[in-house]
């Protein structure tokens, strides 16, 4: 009869309402899953409908699923009667401590989320950025990779190019070329001039708007400069910088127009 009474006492007392705090805790942790995988799919679709990178969405939706499971966890284990805030204090100490040690790769972290986001440039877009010029190769969470004219890949970490000027040289459809041509003093300044228009408006690739700017920009220590200023799209700028170049050394010299170039003229005086 004893042995009865015992049983039923720790049934009523210990089974029972454990193995209904079990139950309640599971069904909290099941549930819970199943309304964190509703809410990191309704995120994903919002992402997307913005337009966000595909990348980020993934990387948010992830961030987003652990914390929630993380909450969803921590109240199944209150459930329980576990005391949580100890575990809540732990995890946000360990929290601190990684931040302070990936200090610099959280800095590349925030970086590329900006870049992806902003976007001030694009993969395939020629940048000046980070201390590097090239092509964009590949824009990850920590990285950007690009290719330079010399064909050699740089991998930089994003928080060093948000952290200094961006130059995106194929942002615009068009660019200006600018050049400085200097002729001797001597020279006839409006026969140089006359030349100077003649080989710009041969060169189809120059725009007529806005139309090519040539001017007498500056009277030198030792040339008279000229600046031409012709807009090309961004794809031709530099075949017309380096056609242009030559073809005006070519027409100076067959016109007989000097391109003068550093002297030092010496005297010596000689001894009486």
């Amino acid at each position: 009869m004893l042995d009865k009474i015992d049983t039923t006492e720790l049934l009523n007392t210990i089974v029972i309402p454990w193995g209904i705090k079990i139950i309640i805790a599971l069904a909290i942790f099941y549930i819970g899953r199943m309304v964190v995988g509703i809410i990191v799919g309704i995120v994903g679709k919002i992402m997307r409908a913005q337009e966000v990178d595909e990348m980020l969405v993934r990387f948010v939706s992830s961030i987003v699923r652990w914390l929630l499971l993380l909450f969803v966890i921590i109240a199944a284990l209150s459930q329980l009667g576990i005391d949580t805030t100890s575990l809540i204090a732990l995890l946000g100490a360990a929290g601190l401590a990684i931040g302070l040690s990936l200090q610099s790769s959280l800095s590349n972290f925030a970086s590329g989320v900006m870049i992806i986001v902003f976007r001030p440039f694009s993969k395939g877009d020629f940048v000046e950025a980070g201390g590097a010029t090239g092509v964009i190769d590949n824009i990850t969470i920590f990285t950007t990779t690009m290719t330079t004219p010399d064909n050699k890949e740089i991998i930089i970490p994003n928080g060093a190019i948000m952290g200094g000027n961006i130059t995106n040289y194929s942002a615009r459809p068009t660019r200006r070329v600018d050049m400085v041509f200097g002729i001797s003093y001597d020279d006839d300044i409006r026969q140089a001039k006359s030349l100077l228009e003649e080989i710009i408006a041969a060169d189809d690739r120059v725009l007529a708007e806005p139309a090519p700017v040539i001017v007498v920009g500056e009277l030198a220590d030792s040339s008279v400069n000229f600046l031409v200023r012709p807009w090309v799209n961004a794809a031709d700028y530099w075949g017309v910088y380096w056609d242009t170049t030559e073809t005006v050394k070519l027409k100076f010299d067959a016109a007989g127009l000097s391109i003068p170039y550093p002297q030092m003229d010496l005297h010596i005086d000689k001894p009486e």
